[in-house]
């Protein structure tokens, strides 16, 4: 859906732009033949065995420039341009115009509208999980006194009156022996790569920096239409639309690929930087 920049005024005004929220940040195992499909060729992807670390970050901002909106971004994979390596986003999904029109325009992100449709579910008790036992180091064991939540995200990209699912998320609360614990405070970065995009041509390179409460929680399922049709698709030969429909396809291949960890981020603020532009190294 290509955002009518005429109805949009922007509320993001200099950089670097701030966020407040919560967000679920997913690792996964990607196949590093679907992965490289949305990498610029100026890039090499850090791969082994076949496979790179990619996944999601699913966030929800009550407070930004673009005001209250979700936010999906399906990350590639890890990129390599000396001396720094980078995530690669290969789609944003967001519920908000006016954050696909910036993503777009400022931070050259593959950014598309969509829609979250979010739905929560009472899941009776359960027993112990033995398979997620080692987790009670952490304090997430399963155990009969405690009932859990299953908050079901369905994300459909938005193009006029037309949609198109990419995926449904299923997020269990953990609620057991952490209680309200939200985990130690911290301050990271996720430095990131973009751009090459129609609306940005640039390759551009720039910094979220994250201050919150963090602790590892259970990978959140994803299922989607493709869970059958996920092999090789970079392979197929396609006509200039076949090629667009493919990279949906390719995403929502990403969000299908093994999880590995998930860390729950609370009281998030993210301060975004101004992109910069690069040059990759020969």
């Amino acid at each position: 859906m290509d955002v009518d920049e005429r109805r949009i005024s922007s509320g993001y005004a200099k950089p670097p732009w701030i966020f407040k929220g919560s967000a679920l940040y997913q690792i996964h195992l990607v196949k590093a033949e679907n992965a490289r499909a949305f990498i610029p060729k100026e890039f090499r992807l850090v791969e082994a065995f076949g496979y790179t670390l990619g996944g999601f970050f699913l966030a929800s901002y009550d407070d930004s420039p673009a005001g209250v909106f979700d936010e999906l971004v399906v990350i590639a994979g890890i990129v390599w341009n000396p001396p720094t390596s980078c995530a690669w986003a290969a789609r944003v999904l967001v519920n908000s115009d006016e954050a696909c029109h910036h993503g777009r325009k400022e931070v050259g992100l593959p950014s598309q509208v969509a829609r979250f449709t979010k739905k929560i579910t009472a899941v009776p008790k359960r027993k112990r999980d033995r398979a997620f036992g080692f987790l009670d180091t952490f304090g997430l064991g399963t155990t009969l006194a405690h009932p859990e939540d299953l908050v079901e995200i369905k994300v459909s990209e938005v193009d006029g009156a037309a949609s198109a699912e990419i995926c449904n998320i299923q997020i269990r609360s953990d609620e057991t022996k952490v209680g309200n614990w939200m985990g130690p405070a911290i301050k990271m970065a996720l430095p990131s790569f973009s751009g090459n995009t129609k609306y940005n041509s640039n390759l551009l390179k720039y910094s979220c920096h994250l201050h919150c409460r963090v602790r590892p929680v259970r990978p959140a399922v994803v299922s989607g239409a493709l869970e059958d049709e996920t092999e090789n698709l970079s392979e197929r030969n396609q006509t200039s639309q076949e090629s667009l429909e493919n990279e949906r396809r390719l995403s929502i291949a990403v969000m299908l690929s093994k999880p590995i960890i998930a860390l729950q981020f609370k009281c998030l603020t993210m301060q975004v930087e101004a992109p910069v532009v690069i040059y990759p190294s020969k």
